[in-house]
């Protein structure tokens, strides 16, 4: 089931991260993750949009940061069949919109929001550009998190734009909510949860800590991306530690952006 090729309404379907250097940011992730990358934007254009592929598949991208933007970050954007009428949900239910619904060319339909404790997140109507094609693989990406000091309004917001059910699970070190999309499959058949499965919550350790979306790629070997990152002008804010199921640490970009890396155990 790794390889995709669409998603279903309310499923997050692809991500980004935008850096003010993005040919930098580019080596990096090459080196980390053996991604292949093509600039896609078209010729003189003035800013650069790389597409990231594993074995020709599309799995990410980097961006061009303007100067004045806040610092990098990778971006979640979430499937949706009308990006107008996610708009109007959004408002309805209490969030912001930062970037209005727009074109970008025949690729799709995008618009940025925030959610009413203020974590950024964009929706992708689909065009040509129909999201990951290759996902819950080593180097590829596997799961987007919200990390907020209000999970409960939270839960009520994104139940009420996108429809998504939620249950609890407990990793050992703490509760955290799953989201599901009734009736869709998607994961791995040996994981231990349900594949409806499409993201998660947690709540913020610090309550004065700003809401955002992280994003975890899996990869073959937590402590060698560890180890590699430094070398390749990252850092690891939280060095390997085990979680059920999993090896994961916490790794940043020369930039700053943040994203965790899997290690997936098998029982046995």
């Amino acid at each position: 089931m790794s390889e995709r090729d669409g998603y279903r309404h309310g499923v997050p379907c692809w991500v980004d991260t935008n850096q003010r250097d993005p040919e930098a940011a580019v080596a990096f992730y090459e080196r980390l993750f053996g991604w292949e990358a093509e600039n896609t934007m078209p010729p003189g254009s003035p800013g650069s949009y790389f597409v990231c592929r594993l074995r020709g598949r599309d799995v990410a991208a980097i961006s061009s940061q303007p100067p004045e933007a806040p610092a990098a970050a990778w971006n979640t954007y979430i499937w949706v069949d009308d990006v107008d009428e996610a708009a109007a949900s959004v408002a309805e239910a209490g969030g912001g919109i930062l970037m209005e619904p727009f074109d970008v060319l025949d690729a799709g339909r995008l618009a940025t929001f925030t959610d009413p404790a203020g974590g950024t997140f964009r929706v992708w109507q689909p065009g040509t550009h129909r999201g990951a094609q290759l996902v819950n693989e080593a180097s590829a990406w596997s799961m987007s998190m919200l990390n907020t000091p209000d999970p409960e309004g939270c839960e009520a917001f994104y139940c009420a734009v996108f429809g998504w059910d939620t249950e609890a699970f407990d990793t050992g070190q703490g509760k955290i909510t799953l989201w599901r999309v009734p009736g869709f499959i998607g994961g791995e058949p040996q994981q231990s949860v349900s594949r409806e499965v499409v993201a998660g919550m947690a709540p913020s350790g610090n309550p004065a800590a700003p809401a955002h979306w992280s994003v975890d790629f899996w990869i073959d070997d937590v402590d060698t991306a560890s180890a590699l990152a430094p070398e390749l002008g990252g850092s690891v804010p939280a060095p390997p530690y085990d979680i059920p199921g999993f090896r994961q640490a916490v790794i940043a970009d020369p930039e700053g952006a943040a994203f965790t890396v899997s290690q997936l155990r098998l029982p046995g």
